[in-house]
């Protein structure tokens, strides 16, 4: 795996000393140019070319009512993305950003579209994993097949010249995979990770809490778990492709943007199980979901905005697209003191 280009970063770092602006006048956007520019790697990058994929796949846990959604939504979202009528699709045309769906365990039935507007890869694993608080989510070779996607879709749109991979996820009751995963990872109670999901009511909050705590008990009985094998015990097939596809970002030395609870859930998996890996990562928003600051903490991110967004389907990074244009905007096209004949300030 490459390390960032510190030697770039340096470099970055002395230009931005140089441009007709007050030293760290215009704040993380400097951060962030310096920050790409170790890994495009150049010292005056132009604009990312950003690639989205949306991993899509069911989860047995819905059966508990954790979720304010049926299962049956996850298969009709995918037809909504492929139709081009989901948040994501919007954001994805606004940015530029390529956009896939990737089909890796939808449990329903769906049409393969006759024409669409977003491709769609159906590599399904499985029809959606089991229900994690009674057994194990996924065998290991479904797990491993389900992170191997991830990983060749990754390594696919870094083939076709894209810059920023940003992974996106849909699975109704996803968020008590992802919850269970990050209280294993990083030693929190379910109690203050698990949030509202896509708007449960109180006695559904409780509900999901003892789901997860019994999920986690469960798993706990067969002794130590290296985090893969959490992942099979309480991920799900898209969290499983989501952290094949940080992975392979990491591997190949391609920045990834995160997006909510659920795909940092996956980043904290790939993390842990590959310390590297977090070279690599940038947070795009703090969602609303309890544990989501926790997660990036555990992660050492700062997230670049808090608009109390909950979606998921990649849409918080996407919203975080112009904000990384720009600062590379700024960086390569501003002009110098020197360039413009302007008297820097001078140190006391």
């Amino acid at each position: 795996m490459p390390n960032p280009n510190s030697a770039l970063a340096d470099a970055a770092r002395e230009r931005q000393s140089q441009l007709t602006k007050p030293a760290g006048s215009l704040g993380r956007l400097e951060d962030l140019a310096i920050w790409l520019a170790a890994r495009l790697p150049q010292p005056t990058p132009s604009r990312v070319k950003p690639a989205i994929a949306v991993f899509a796949a069911d989860h047995g846990v819905a059966a508990e009512g954790v979720s304010a959604f049926p299962a049956e939504v996850t298969a009709q979202m995918v037809v909504n993305f492929i139709n081009g009528g989901a948040a994501i699709n919007v954001l994805a045309n606004q940015h530029q950003a390529t956009l896939v769906v990737v089909d890796v365990g939808v449990a329903s039935d769906y049409p393969n579209p006759v024409e669409s507007k977003t491709r769609l890869f159906r590599a399904p694993v499985a029809k959606g994993t089991a229900n994690l608080r009674h057994q194990a989510a996924m065998s290991s070779e479904q797990c491993a097949a389900a992170f191997r996607t991830g990983y060749a879709c990754a390594e696919e749109m870094i083939r076709n010249g894209k810059t920023l991979l940003i992974g996106g996820e849909m699975g109704i009751a996803n968020t008590t995979s992802a919850a269970a995963l990050i209280c294993v990872l990083t030693g929190y109670k379910a109690e203050e990770i698990v949030g509202l999901g896509t708007g449960i009511n109180t006695q559904q909050h409780q509900l999901k809490i003892n789901v997860v705590n019994d999920a986690i008990q469960r798993a706990q009985a067969h002794g130590e778990l290296a985090p893969l094998d959490w992942l099979r015990e309480v991920g799900g097939l898209e969290i499983a492709a989501l952290a094949g596809f940080y992975t392979a970002a990491a591997d190949h030395g391609v920045p990834a943007l995160l997006d909510g609870f659920i795909t940092t859930a996956a980043a904290l998996v790939a993390v842990k199980a590959k310390p590297e890996v977090a070279d690599w990562l940038l947070a795009s928003h703090v969602s609303q979901e309890a544990g989501h600051r926790f997660a990036l903490q555990a992660l050492g991110l700062t997230p670049l905005l808090d608009l109390g967004m909950r979606l998921g389907e990649a849409s918080g990074a996407a919203v975080c697209l112009p904000l990384l244009q720009s600062a590379l905007a700024l960086h390569g096209e501003m002009a110098t003191f020197a360039e413009a004949g302007v008297a820097a300030a001078k140190m006391v």
